[in-house]
């Protein structure tokens, strides 16, 4: 079986030169024509970001937390996975793995692993404690980056279940949100004996005719904001999923390019005002998890690889869990989710948070990940 091995990050100090260099020598176009952001992320703004990430912010500080953690690497189905794994303190532990998204990274999970690992520390229960295992998706963050198609939604999947058992775990439970959500309803229709259940936080699913012809105004509202989303904040997407390496060149060259296209998602599907839910720490150590390895362009190419699938990964009997925050931008009905959910054992509405759950929620998000899983403890 191929080794499990501890990974350490050590950023040449080189690559860092080079960042800075790069964004204060960045070439910017005009200011936008508008006052709001409906032409893309406001010229004042990222420079605002772009002149801390050169000047004020502190990558070793990021790079320090992510080693104290405990990352990790292996290699399953020929290409190497970087993850963390942080092991609860407490007896009777239940495995859990978590999965991100674009534009997101293990770093949106920082905040929710030591109440999650040791809920006793953060006021909670122990018998609330999970082993947290938090993979980088292939071509994502310190995975390797895939050198032939076939790495869909499906295929991690199955490499998510092999590196469960590979950690030694005969019985573990899986949450995800953005492509986590693929990924991990694609575990729930695999349905592994090991795999007690699934919680999602972005369900993937739409109304099939008959709900059409007569859904309620909730749901007539929410087909309404994703149409509204289709049209006007989609093209990240069609980009993503049509010319990803078109796209890739700018995105793994400019610094600036890769800022402005992750910050304007962070700036458009958290709920509120990004610098009262996010630092600029945060947005930046996310960032740096796409620009140091230089995986903009085969972070996009899951797009390529997967858009179609949320739509045909099938139907799961696995217990699952949502949750499903306001400002998400995909909110289906519970009836659309129960088709295909079959059993779905958790279903809330929190007051507060958007697409970044745990990222912008931690509290919220760690005390649904405790209430859907304590009934399969």
């Amino acid at each position: 079986m191929p080794a499990i091995e501890p990974y350490r990050l050590a950023i040449p100090e080189s690559a860092l030169d080079d960042l800075r260099a790069r964004l204060r020598n960045a070439r910017w176009p005009e200011r936008e024509t508008v006052g709001d952001a409906s032409q893309g992320v406001q010229r004042d703004d990222l420079q605002s970001l772009c002149a801390y990430w050169a000047d004020g912010y502190d990558w070793r500080r990021c790079e320090a937390r992510l080693n104290a953690l405990g990352q990790y690497r292996t290699r399953i189905d020929d290409l190497d996975i970087h993850f963390l794994h942080v092991k609860s303190p407490h007896p009777g532990a239940m495995p859990l793995i978590l999965t991100h998204g674009w534009p997101g990274s293990v770093i949106e999970f920082l905040k929710v692993i030591g109440p999650l690992t040791d809920p006793v520390a953060h006021g909670g229960d122990a018998a609330d404690a999970f082993h947290v295992v938090i993979p980088s998706l292939p071509g994502h963050g310190f995975s390797g980056i895939p050198e032939k198609a076939g790495w869909g939604v499906q295929r991690i999947a199955r490499c998510w279940i092999a590196l469960m058992k590979r950690l030694g775990y005969d019985r573990f439970v899986a949450q995800g949100g953005d492509w986590g959500s693929l990924v991990t309803t694609a575990i729930g229709v695999i349905h592994p004996p090991e795999c007690l259940a699934i919680h999602l936080n972005m369900p993937l699913a739409f109304p099939n005719p008959q709900e059409q012809a007569d859904w309620t105004r909730e749901e007539a509202a929410s087909a309404a904001a994703f149409d509204h989303f289709i049209a006007d904040g989609s093209g990240y997407s069609m980009l993503q999923r049509t010319r990803p390496q078109t796209v890739g060149y700018g995105l793994v060259d400019s610094p600036l390019f890769q800022a402005a296209w992750i910050y304007e998602k962070l700036t458009a599907w958290v709920d509120g005002d990004i610098g009262a839910v996010l630092t600029r720490d945060e947005i930046l150590d996310n960032i740096m998890l796409y620009w140091l390895p230089g995986t903009g362009a085969s972070a996009a190419r899951l797009y390529w690889e997967s858009m179609l699938d949320a739509a045909t990964l099938g139907v799961t009997s696995l217990p699952a869990g949502v949750t499903l925050y306001p400002k998400e931008v995909l909110r289906p009905s519970r009836r659309w989710v129960e088709r295909l959910h079959r059993n779905l054992i958790h279903w809330s509405e929190p007051a507060k948070g958007g697409h970044f759950a745990a990222f912008e929620q931690p509290a919220s998000f760690v005390e649904e990940i405790r209430t859907c899983f304590r009934m399969v403890r």
